[in-house]
């Protein structure tokens, strides 16, 4: 495991702070605000501390506030309900006091069912892509010299991009994207930790995908996003170190706000998550 992932691994390794409590660091990845993707994973990971012999299946999670990277985040478990197959949790995210996410967590015993899904799409293979660290290192020259740091920075999660948009100068193109992407080095075999990990990365570029058809991007002085929330159902058994594909729509936007769809396959054509998002997209004078 490289030392950046290991710091990622140990980022969503929470302290118990008593009564199904618990606290987690943050990070500054350049972004304004706490990247949603961290408190996602981390208040999966805290309400998994309190399942015993169960997965999560699903994850339908709502962002409050934004969060300060500067400060930790304590997270409340509240126990819902444990029954024969299936146990669901409550969380509650707060910085200072307040709530900056509030989510609910589903957990389920390993068993037999009917089995189907849709095909995989056609994708150019990850080894023919460039990744995204590498797209920042040729865009750093002509941006601001704050935001060279975050378009160069080491990345525990490599994403490779398939047909990038350029955000210095978007143009209008389908609702739709897609890339590949894995942890940087071999993670330990903790099925709990690859879902973590999945719910951190499955906020990376995804509510860009609503903002394709309208020839804009995050870099754009007059646009003002965010997540708004976040579901994920995971379906089958995956690894975080090998390379899963991100198909992601966005069926729809109005109103200041842009829908988008995800799916992650493995190599082998698993379906092995999905994921929504509605946020907020709101251009500004």
């Amino acid at each position: 495991m490289l030392e950046v992932t290991r710091k990622l691994v140990d980022l969503l390794d929470l302290s118990p702070i008593g009564d199904d409590h618990f606290q987690g660091d943050s990070e500054d990845l350049g972004f304004p605000n706490v990247f949603g993707g961290q408190v996602l994973g981390q208040a999966l990971m805290a309400a998994s501390r309190t399942v015993e012999g169960r997965l999560p299946h699903s994850l339908h999670a709502y962002f409050l506030r934004p969060g300060n990277h500067s400060m930790p985040i304590d997270y409340e478990v509240q126990r819902v309900r444990d029954g024969g197959s299936f146990s669901v949790r409550r969380v509650i995210a707060r910085q200072g006091g307040k709530e900056i996410l509030t989510g609910s967590m589903s957990f389920q015993v390993a068993e037999e069912g009917f089995e189907h899904q849709l095909d995989m799409p056609s994708a150019p293979d990850p080894e023919d892509l460039k990744s995204e660290q590498e797209y920042g290192e040729l865009l750093a020259p002509h941006v601001p010299e704050h935001l060279r740091d975050t378009l160069t920075r080491d990345r525990p999660i490599e994403i490779r991009p398939v047909d990038p948009v350029n955000p210095l100068k978007p143009e209008p193109r389908p609702p739709y994207k897609q890339s590949w992407l894995r942890t940087q080095g071999h993670l330990p075999n903790d099925p709990v930790l690859h879902r973590c990990l999945l719910t951190y990365a499955s906020d990376f570029s995804f509510l860009g995908t609503s903002l394709n058809p309208h020839g804009v991007s995050f870099m754009n002085k007059n646009m003002q996003i965010a997540s708004l929330d976040h579901s994920i159902w995971f379906h089958r058994e995956f690894r975080m170190d090998e390379w899963l594909l991100y198909d992601k729509d966005s069926p729809s936007a109005t109103g200041g706000r842009g829908f988008n769809r995800g799916n992650f396959f493995d190599r082998q054509g698993r379906l092995v998550a999905s994921t929504t998002q509605e946020a907020l997209i709101r251009q500004r004078g």
